[in-house]
């Protein structure tokens, strides 16, 4: 199949290593999978002997786990001070503790979730969306991409600043069609926002420290809020491609709400890629290169990636939970068993900045910019 056609195709602009303001064209990924490959196009080629970015050794298969042994879901009633009384929500602290610090990840139960985008026409996903800046990765089609030569995901993903509301003023944020995507996402995204500061409290207490040890970094009309839709059309070659590059998250928490019962997400535990299965219309929030800063090392980000499937297509959205911009973060030093593997403090921006400069790596190269 001939993908040199210019309806296929997203223009992405990149700072090539010396600086400059590079342009390249990046096939688009849906638009492939429907014209119904055979091969996979050489560009998207990222698992072989020689890729860097094959860290680990071996991955461990499917079924070695059920999701309720590796990530027992929380429920966050009983974390909420209006819960069920103080005996669950200690219980359910002592559960919150021993999963989050085991995985840097867990699970919650929630419904209502939204489809419909990447359904559109790729004119109309082009034309539906699209006025951030030109190196941001925000908007349609905008991937992480750093050179002409760089392997790319088998992946097409929408990227939205969802808050705060001054970052997204004047900018054709949402997309037109679905009609009701907006406001769908705006009545998400703010609830996930509670959510958020519900966790935030009972990590730190879960850690022994003050309630608003982690939250009073976080400012309701400051703080950042971007949301990813992610599609992961059918591969042809599971085996040499992958969905995401293996990486951590850059936030402080991460949302990810999967539709259906596919999932192609895997985290590193003990130098093997584990799959983390969790059913359909549960929330899975996972720690960020942020959340570990403040935490002082105690709580891990974890490194994880997305594989890619035959025969199944696969949709998730991806919410991601910052402190403002402007913001400095450290490690908290009350409360009963602190520690601090040596992590300083950092200007939320600028560690965003340098992590978005030096991504992809091998390995949690990021989390140095806030060590000692």
């Amino acid at each position: 199949m001939d993908i040199k056609q210019d309806g296929y195709f997203h223009e992405t602009k990149f700072i090539d290593r010396n600086g400059h303001l590079r342009t390249t064209r990046v096939p688009v990924v849906q638009e492939l999978a429907l014209k119904g490959l055979k091969d996979l196009p050489k560009r998207f080629i990222s698992l072989n002997p020689d890729s860097p970015l094959l860290v680990p050794t071996s991955c461990v298969q499917d079924g070695s786990d059920s999701s309720e042994t590796l990530l027992p879901p929380i429920d966050v009633a009983k974390l909420r001070y209006h819960g069920l009384g103080s005996e669950g929500r200690t219980q359910e602290l002592a559960r919150l503790a021993s999963v989050v610090k085991e995985m840097g990840m867990f699970l919650i139960d929630v419904k209502d979730v939204v489809k419909g985008f990447f359904g559109l026409s790729f004119e109309e996903k082009r034309e539906s969306v699209g006025t951030y800046m030109d190196v941001d990765n925000m908007g349609y089609g905008r991937n992480f991409v750093k050179s002409e030569d760089q392997p790319l995901d088998w992946i097409d993903r929408l990227t939205m600043k969802a808050a705060p509301k001054d970052a997204t003023d004047g900018l054709l944020v949402w997309p037109q069609k679905p009609p009701n995507f907006r406001q769908v996402m705006e009545k998400y995204v703010e609830e996930a926002r509670k959510v958020c500061n519900d966790l935030l409290v009972a990590l730190a207490e879960a850690l022994s420290l003050k309630n608003h040890a982690f939250l009073q970094n976080f400012d309701h009309k400051k703080s950042e809020i971007n949301v990813r839709v992610n599609y992961y059309p059918p591969c042809p070659r599971p085996d040499l491609a992958l969905g995401l590059t293996p990486h951590t998250d850059a936030s402080a928490l991460t949302f990810l709400m999967q539709f259906g019962s596919t999932s192609g997400l895997q985290v590193l535990r003990d130098l093997k890629w584990v799959p983390v299965p969790w059913p359909a219309d549960v929330l899975l929030v996972s720690v960020g290169d942020l959340l570990e800063i403040m935490s002082g090392g105690r709580l891990k980000s974890p490194w994880h990636r997305v594989v890619t499937q035959m025969d199944v297509e696969r949709l998730s959205i991806s919410l991601f939970y910052n402190p403002p911009a402007q913001a400095e973060i450290e490690p908290v030093v009350d409360g009963y068993g602190s520690s601090n593997e040596g992590y300083k403090k950092v200007v939320v921006g600028e560690y965003l900045k340098n992590y978005y400069k030096i991504s992809p790596t091998i390995d949690k190269q990021a989390i140095k910019f806030a060590k000692v």
